[in-house]
């Protein structure tokens, strides 16, 4: 049977309006998209699609699937033309043409079909094609497809989980391009593919979307979490079940064909990947060709790492690169480490079954955990992704200090992930760092994180996240404006308007023995007296919680820390009465930690099979609802 891998698509969104060339090259001519499955070349040109989104990833289908012998299916009508197969590997920084693959297209009024087998190439990566036109040309509905028996084409079930927290906007444009392109399509997804949208602010409108093949669940706040667990419960339990569960972020921007493909490669899975988690890219809002991260790995030192370099989608070397990738584990063994964040990932519900649910985190680690819990292979493909805000512009203390440390260690301690991985010695590391740059309330919310977990498990196995996160939200440092701030900062002797992203990222710099000073005294807070040089003395750094602009922030008695990409910033003074109160409660809890960490280490793990039950979430779900 003739079975359909991947369409070429055009204009199926904003972004490729704005960005053609992760569709189609223009080596001469002129081409303009017509429609999502259609494009106009309208003079003579040479259009080259072997891009991001419209180049056929064949070592991909071949290392996955069954399919070992691939064509391509168009419509066209207009000019005569001529068709060249084009193909790249990870020595390309632009196609090849495939020798001796010339096929020739008469020109015709009327619409015609063309297929053509596609020639296999040793080592290629990517397998594509070029169009030289001798005038205008029109093409529809193409497509990539293999021939395989029946027989073999897995039955999949697939239901799309999004939690949402009163992020409408984003929701409603999504389910309706997945309504328009994959529900109501004659793909065969269409009838195989239920979408459960599991409402943590219950302020969507269940009348309005509820449909046969979309579902609205009122849902307590119970985190990304608990609205995936929840998920993965309503397609466990929905009819038919669910084969698989997409777990996808709100508030991304997604790519209807992105689904398509992700059902056929589910298709035609080998036995070996049968259950393996599918993981799609993170494209970024803000550069919408930039691939910032597909899987990601725990470090050793505690911190979430994407596992591949970025990389810009539209130059032909990073796509295939992205393809190519091979985990360093010879060099760096904490890449082993590996998980699939939950913006987009496929998850066979015999995973869940056997696995069970996601703990009862709220918010971060939950995917990292998840994964590492079940240690499965991952695939990742070309042009299966979402676009989403780039990390950098949603920094919050609330979860990267207070959420991350504690839901780091419990996840450590309940399922026993990250062996490599010392979370207290990355708790430390965090306080140390905020102190020195004068952020004595967001290194408090690092130690309370700490001091929670030490609670134990019977305090977590109830709805107490919320409360909790909402405290941190509210003992955070406060950030305002930045035309708020400019006047504070002018009588400091600093011009917020004349202030450059590369300036406030200079960090300065100092010799070995202030790198010492600097360390034991924690920036000057601890067995010297403040020095008189410090005082009056002004820095202007980056608020990002993660950076350590050493040389600038040393011998100053005030930050200025500004947010660039969200346009916030506050100003901070060195406080050693501040300073000793979150040290003395971080020291406290840090021993605490190491006197008894065999003891509470074995009281989360037997929780482990609790907090990963069915019965256990129903019941949470419902405490919460209460």
């Amino acid at each position: 049977m003739k079975f359909k891998l991947a369409n070429l698509v055009f204009s199926d969104s904003d972004v490729m309006s704005q960005y053609p060339s992760l569709c189609y090259r223009v080596l001469e001519g002129h081409a303009v998209p017509v429609s999502n499955s259609s494009v106009n070349i309208v003079s003579p040109s040479r259009i080259d699609f072997t891009t991001y989104f419209n180049s056929l990833s064949i070592c991909k289908w071949r290392k996955y699937t069954i399919a070992n012998r691939f064509y391509l299916h168009f419509e066209y009508r207009g000019s005569a033309c001529v068709l060249q197969q084009t193909y790249a590997n990870s020595f390309s920084w632009s196609s090849s043409l495939v020798d001796r693959s010339d096929a020739e297209l008469c020109s015709s009024d009327e619409w015609e079909s063309f297929d053509l087998e596609l020639t296999p190439i040793d080592g290629e990566t990517l397998h594509s094609f070029r169009i030289s036109t001798a005038g205008p040309v029109k093409i529809r509905n193409a497509y990539y497809y293999c021939v395989c028996d029946g027989h073999d084409v897995r039955s999949v079930e697939l239901a799309l989980a999004s939690t949402t927290f009163k992020k409408e906007d984003y929701i409603l444009r999504n389910l309706s391009l997945l309504q328009k392109y994959v529900i109501d399509s004659d793909e065969l997804i269409s009838k195989h593919f239920h979408v459960h949208v599991i409402d943590n602010g219950r302020s969507l409108d269940c009348a309005s979307l509820n449909s046969p093949q979309v579902t609205i669940h009122p849902n307590p706040n119970v985190g990304g979490s608990g609205g995936f667990a929840r998920g993965m419960i309503e397609a466990l339990e929905q009819s038919p079940k669910a084969t698989h569960v997409l777990l996808m972020d709100d508030d991304v921007e997604v790519l209807p064909e992105s689904f398509i493909r992700t059902f056929n490669l589910l298709s035609l899975l080998k036995d070996e990947y049968v259950d393996a988690f599918l993981s799609g890219a993170m494209m970024s809002l803000e550069e919408p060709e930039l691939r910032t991260e597909d899987l990601g790995f725990f470090t050793q030192k505690g911190n979430f790492s994407p596992l591949k370099p970025e990389g810009h989608m539209t130059s032909l070397h990073d796509i295939v690169e992205s393809e190519v990738f091979q985990t360093p584990s010879d060099l760096y063994g904490d890449t082993i480490q590996q998980y699939a964040g939950w913006w987009y990932c496929v998850i066979p519900v015999t995973a869940i079954e056997a696995y069970g649910l996601p703990l009862p985190l709220f918010v971060r680690s939950d995917d990292a955990e998840f994964a590492l819990r079940c240690k499965p292979k991952f695939m990742t493909m070309n042009g299966i992704c979402v676009w989403h805000n780039a990390f950098k512009f949603k920094y919050s203390a609330a979860v990267e200090r207070y959420q991350v440390s504690r839901n780091t260690l419990i996840s450590q301690a309940t399922t026993g992930i990250a062996p490599i991985t010392d979370f207290l010695k990355e708790i430390r590391r965090e306080v140390e760092l905020d102190l020195k740059k004068f952020n004595y309330d967001d290194a408090m919310l690092a130690v309370k994180g700490l001091e929670d977990f030490l609670r134990g498990p019977e305090w977590i196995s109830h709805p107490v996240a919320e409360a909790r996160f909402m405290e941190a939200n509210r003992e955070k440092e406060t950030m305002v404006a930045l035309d708020q701030l400019a006047p504070e900062a002018l009588k400091l002797g600093v011009d917020l308007n004349s202030l450059t992203y590369y300036n406030l990222s200079l960090e300065g710099g100092r010799n070995k023995l202030q790198s010492i000073f600097d360390y034991i005294t924690i920036n000057g807070h601890r067995f010297v007296s403040v020095s008189a040089k410090r005082r009056g003395k002004v820095a202007v750094i980056d608020a990002a919680g993660w950076v350590y602009p050493a040389g600038k922030i040393r011998d100053v008695d005030t930050l200025i820390v500004v947010d660039m990409p969200n346009k916030k910033g506050a100003i901070r003074h060195m406080d050693k009465k501040r300073f000793k109160e979150v040290w003395t409660r971080f020291r406290k809890a840090e021993k605490e930690f190491k006197r008894n960490k065999d003891k509470i280490y074995a009281e989360y793990a037997s929780y482990r099979d609790v907090f990963t039950s069915i019965d256990f979430w129903k019941q949470y779900l419902k405490e919460a609802s209460e």
